[in-house]
């Protein structure tokens, strides 16, 4: 068999596969031997670029050093790359590319390779690869966990940043204020790539721009693409123009993510530092991705319609304090935060004469509805109780009455509670009688001298609710003029992992520093609040200072 005819059975067995045939000599010259088996044609360099300007500039780093690697060790080459196209240079497509290298008779070596279309398979394996990262979401325990799973899963490979909008309530009434105007919303969760810039904040009057609401309204995922760092301004919000064009953004992808028929979430990408704008497909793939998200949030959706029931129910039993001659009293309720957590916290003051407070706090066990219910009940019943008893009353007997009738006609979970009554003396000074059922001590904060507790853990009661026929004592102390009594549940004290103990004491070292700043008494009240990230429960906290009528 003759060379020509060897070449031309070559040839045609060439022209039969799906591929691109071609050949790079030793001075770096690429030959195309034969091109088919591609749906569009892949961008040819002139005489002053090189091939390497046809990879996508995200891919272009590891296949220079893929490709070195493989002349250096004069090794097979074999990986998926996008290539630049030739009638959309800003539009590239996915390409397997097998290299072998061949020796000339110099021994010198040239190469022989395969360029085979491989975006329908690339995306198939991306959609998998990127649900496998997904996996943990619908676990989260929190939105926010959610967020950062779904945006670490897609930053870089699918966009350059995420930054997800939590849509609450009716969509068009939650992005649009009285004139009809587009209206604020705040990002829960961003993901950036390396090096770019940080999104600027949020101010209050941040509007969201037409194209997100037409997202939101129409549950339709939207794709903007621009030239680098030139957002269209009319589509977007303020805020967010400026920041794309710092980045230097290609393109911006809307993608709403749809519960049970409502927009609850929009999560937003961007491709940015100049490099070519998501596709079409891209949108598709993080469509996929994003509505992920749709059972975290539908679980959050539930959890936050129980804790906002649950905090009605508390709050309507949390009334203002009375008005009571020589006394400045003040109380806040700040609860949990968690989406999933609402306790059974309370306070309360019931003027008994012109002369006589009843004074209470408590915590009913449990986090949920049941605790809140048992909490209004039981706080109601305390209520009636101390008022009916009067101020001759002693608050053991009347906290041992509450126990008897709480296990009567209720069945609740431990109760501890600090039922105080507080008498006028001649000097403009209040005696104090009160009873603890397992309560964390009051704290004490004299005019003159640092802070103390009324008593030691081992001096409270047992809670209520353990058997009604314990014997319950009270204690006696005397506030003069310009002395604050702090009441509390033990959400102010306690932290997981740690030892009431270390938390009283920090409560007291924290009150004499910020006694000795001499603030007022609502600050110093909500400057006692721990941080946030470190409020674990319910908290509750009525204080009254002493203070003469001037």
């Amino acid at each position: 068999m003759n060379e020509e005819s060897l070449l031309r059975r070559y040839e045609a067995l060439l022209g039969a596969v799906p591929q691109s045939v071609w050949a790079l000599s030793a001075d770096g010259v690429v030959t195309v031997l034969m091109g088919s088996g591609m749906p569009e044609r892949l961008w040819h360099p002139d005489g002053e670029s090189s091939w390497m300007d046809a990879v996508h500039p995200k891919d272009r780093d590891w296949f220079q050093r893929a490709w070195r690697k493989a002349t250096q060790q004069r090794s097979p080459l074999d990986t998926i790359v996008r290539v630049r196209l030739e009638e959309a240079p800003d539009r590239f497509r996915h390409i397997k590319i097998i290299a072998a290298p061949v020796m000339d008779r110099n021994g010198e070596p040239e190469w022989v390779g395969t360029a085979t279309d491989a975006e329908d398979h690339w995306r198939t394996r991306m959609r998998e690869k990127l649900l496998a990262r997904m996996a943990p979401v619908p676990a989260a325990h929190n939105l926010s966990e959610a967020f950062l799973t779904t945006a670490a899963a897609v930053v870089p490979e699918l966009a350059d940043a995420v930054a997800v909008f939590h849509v609450q309530g009716d969509a068009e009434a939650a992005f649009r204020n009285t004139e009809g105007v587009p209206a604020a919303a705040s990002a829960e969760r961003v993901g950036l790539a390396p090096g770019l810039p940080p999104m600027h904040p949020l101010d209050a009057d941040f509007l969201l721009g037409p194209a997100v609401q037409e997202a939101i309204e129409s549950q339709e995922a939207g794709l903007l693409t621009f030239p680098p760092g030139e957002p269209p301004e009319g589509s977007l919000s303020k805020v967010s123009v400026r920041w794309l064009r710092e980045a230097g953004a290609t393109s911006v992808a809307l993608l709403p993510v749809v519960v049970d028929g409502r927009t609850v979430a929009l999560a937003t990408t961007a491709t940015c530092r100049g490099n070519p704008p998501s596709d079409k497909a891209d949108l598709y793939l993080l469509q996929d991705v994003f509505q992920q998200m749709s059972e975290p949030l539908r679980r959050t959706m539930e959890l936050q319609s129980i804790r906002d029931m649950a905090l009605v129910l508390q709050q309507s039993f949390l009334a203002d304090p009375p008005s009571v001659e020589g006394l400045v009293i003040t109380a806040l309720y700040h609860p949990a935060d968690s989406a999933a957590e609402v306790g059974g916290d309370w306070y309360d003051a019931v003027r008994l004469s012109a002369d006589s407070l009843a004074l209470s706090i408590g915590d009913i066990a449990g986090h949920d509805v049941d605790a809140a219910t048992a909490m209004g009940r039981v706080n109601s019943m305390l209520r009636g109780l101390a008022y009916d008893s009067g101020p001759a009353a002693s608050p053991s007997a009347t906290l041992s009455r509450l126990d008897r009738i709480v296990q009567a006609l209720d069945s609740p979970a431990m109760v501890t509670a600090v039922h105080a009554v507080l008498h006028r003396q001649a000097d403009d000074a209040w005696h104090i009688a009160l009873s603890n059922a397992g309560h964390p001590p009051p704290l004490l904060i004299p005019a003159d001298a640092p802070s103390r507790y009324l008593h030691d853990l081992t001096a409270a009661d047992p809670p209520l609710c353990v058997d009604e026929a314990l014997p319950r004592t009270d204690l006696h102390a005397v506030i003069r003029e310009g002395d604050t009594l702090v009441l509390y549940t033990d959400g102010l004290v306690e932290v997981p992992g740690t030892d009431i103990g270390d938390g009283l004491r920090h409560l007291r070292e924290h009150t004499d520093a910020l006694v000795r700043k001499g603030v007022s008494q609502m600050s110093l009240i909500r400057g006692l609040l721990p941080p946030v990230q470190n409020r674990w429960d319910d908290i509750a906290v009525i204080a009254l200072q002493a203070r003469r009528e001037r």
